[in-house]
């Protein structure tokens, strides 16, 4: 790229088996030792390894991180996630592993991250509940509310079993990172990297790491930002959790809403239904039909939200399946056939009565509320048959090119 420059260090192994990827902005306090612990942690799991900080700076990071023996790489400052995005090109090796120049993250100790590599994982999240926190060293905000109520959130849409989604050391191999297509250019890239491993069916796994307090004379950026920076970044996280997890509040919402809906239609077709003091009548059955609508439109687009979502094809297959395109036209035609033979009693009455209503509710009525909600669902199968399976053929020939 145009606007970046790499900056290698005087010794470099020629082919890494793990690039260790960092975000610097403004870290002159801390990067010397941070490299040195890089060091250190490689040469502890006895793996060969590379040290490459993307910098952002104004201050003298780079040319410390350098003297440290890191490659450096200049890039402007356009946010975290987009960081990573500038590094791809140049990370060399197998395995990646991401965290903080801020020395919070203890990089000396990397064993389990490359032993859990070896074993085959493609996407290795840390996790700093399950290992050590210093006092001192987690907003009490974050530690018992933000992070433990977001990962929940996650782990209940995705069925996720993760127990620190925003903890920033975490691993994933190279392969996985190009294949991921990381799209979030600030804070929300750590949730995106998260959502989209479970999407791509990542084999994953989960280790404890050691989570340490600021340096002295350091501020962490959300200090620097100012007291809105965390709100903002916790809000950008949300959204990215809610709109990858679109199908999530689509789907299954929509299929209740459906049945629920034509609960209070269809029992009624042929006139009202008293229960107790309740008279189920038209105006249930006008209200059944919003739901049945409102239901069924949630999910069909819930739908090709997972269709956008699919990263193994697995679901693209399972779902053409299901709406074949013959099965899926038939049953709209036959839908619209049969909406309109409840409407015919109706139109007949029209008729006999020149052309005007009667005033008194009756049986052809309610048939007919009936008839317009299988004319209408009729429709909307008919309109989505066509746009799911242009959806998918995009996608298919996306993938081709």
């Amino acid at each position: 790229m145009e606007d970046t420059l790499l900056i290698p260090p005087n010794e470099s192994p020629d082919v890494p088996e793990l690039s260790i990827v960092i975000p610097a902005l403004n870290e002159e306090i801390t990067i010397a030792e941070f490299v040195a612990w890089c060091r250190e942690g490689l040469q502890n799991a006895k793996i060969n390894g590379e040290i490459l900080i993307i910098d952002s700076s104004t201050d003298q990071t780079a040319e410390r991180a350098v003297a440290g023996g890191a490659r450096v790489l200049k890039t402007p400052k356009r946010g975290l996630g987009r960081a990573y995005q500038d590094a791809l090109v140049h990370i060399r090796g197998r395995f990646v592993l991401m965290g903080d120049a801020d020395c919070t993250y203890d990089f000396r100790e990397l064993i389990p991250f490359v032993e859990s590599f070896r074993h085959g994982n493609e996407f290795i999240m840390g996790s700093r509940f399950r290992g050590f926190i210093e006092e001192g060293a987690m907003p009490p905000l974050h530690r018992y509310f933000g992070t433990p109520v977001t990962t929940i959130l996650l782990n209940i849409i995705y069925g996720s079993k993760f127990t620190d989604i925003h903890c920033g050391m975490r691993g994933i191999t190279r392969e996985a990172f190009i294949r991921m297509r990381l799209c979030s250019t600030s804070w929300e890239y750590a949730s995106e990297m998260v959502l989209k491993s479970v999407r791509m069916q990542l084999k994953t796994d989960e280790v404890p790491v050691r989570f340490l307090k600021d340096r002295e004379g350091r501020y962490s950026h959300h200090k620097r930002e100012g007291w809105l920076s965390p709100w903002k970044a916790g809000w950008i996280n949300l959204r990215a959790m809610l709109v990858n997890g679109a199908d999530f509040f689509a789907i299954r919402p929509g299929i209740a809403l459906f049945f629920l809906g034509l609960s209070l239609t269809l029992p009624f077709t042929f006139g009202p239904i008293r229960l107790g003091l309740i008279t189920f009548s038209i105006f249930w059955m006008l209200l059944g039909m919003s739901f049945t609508v409102v239901g069924l439109q949630s999910f069909y687009l819930g739908s090709i939200a997972r269709l956008l979502y699919d990263f193994t094809g697995e679901t693209r297959r399972f779902w053409l399946n299901i709406f074949s395109y013959n099965r899926s036209i038939f049953v709209s035609c036959l839908l619209v056939i049969v909406g309109g033979g409840f409407l015919l009693p109706l139109c007949y009455a029209y008729w006999q009565l020149h052309w005007r209503l009667p005033v008194e509710i009756g049986r052809v009525h309610h048939m007919a509320i009936t008839g317009l909600l299988f004319i209408t669902l009729g429709f909307m199968n008919f309109v989505f048959t066509l746009v799911f399976h242009a959806v998918a053929a995009a996608l298919a020939d996306n993938e081709a090119r």
